[in-house]
């Protein structure tokens, strides 16, 4: 007996559907996203007023100078590099994370500088941070 063989059709994947699907999505998503442009940003830096607050001799100061040199209780470093410095205060704590921290910068001073030693005491867990600051002229006239 002989079978007729049947015809096989071509098989192939049409991608036209899939296509349409992709782009469709594209233009739901397109639609849908919120852009946001922000053209320039507006920063009011606070002035410090309130009562004086007396130092601790037990905490760590760091002394930023307006080239970016830091000063750890009164001792220099011989370079700026956060190992460095972070070497400086655990010498001086001992490890103790819950001494006070007072950074000092100058005014000239980079931000940078003072980020990196905020930085520095942040990887090695000091929570009790302060900056110093100066009133303001107006209110150190009136006081």
């Amino acid at each position: 007996m002989k079978f007729r063989r049947q015809r096989l059709d071509d098989v192939t994947v049409n991608l036209t559907p899939l296509i349409d699907v992709v782009f469709l999505l594209l233009i739901f998503f397109m639609v849908s996203t919120t852009f946001t442009r922000e053209t320039q940003l507006s920063v009011d830096l606070p002035e410090a007023q309130g009562q004086l607050k007396e130092t601790q001799q037990d905490g760590i100061e760091i002394l930023i100078d307006e080239s970016g040199r830091y000063r750890v209780n009164g001792q220099g470093l011989v370079d700026n590099r956060m190992r460095t410095l972070q070497a400086a205060i655990y010498k001086i704590s001992a490890g103790d994370t819950t001494m006070p921290m007072i950074i000092t910068a100058d005014a000239q001073a980079a931000h940078q500088d003072v980020v990196r030693a905020m930085d520095a005491a942040g990887q090695m867990g000091f929570v009790h941070l302060s900056i110093t600051t100066r009133q303001p002229a107006e209110a150190a006239a009136d006081g």
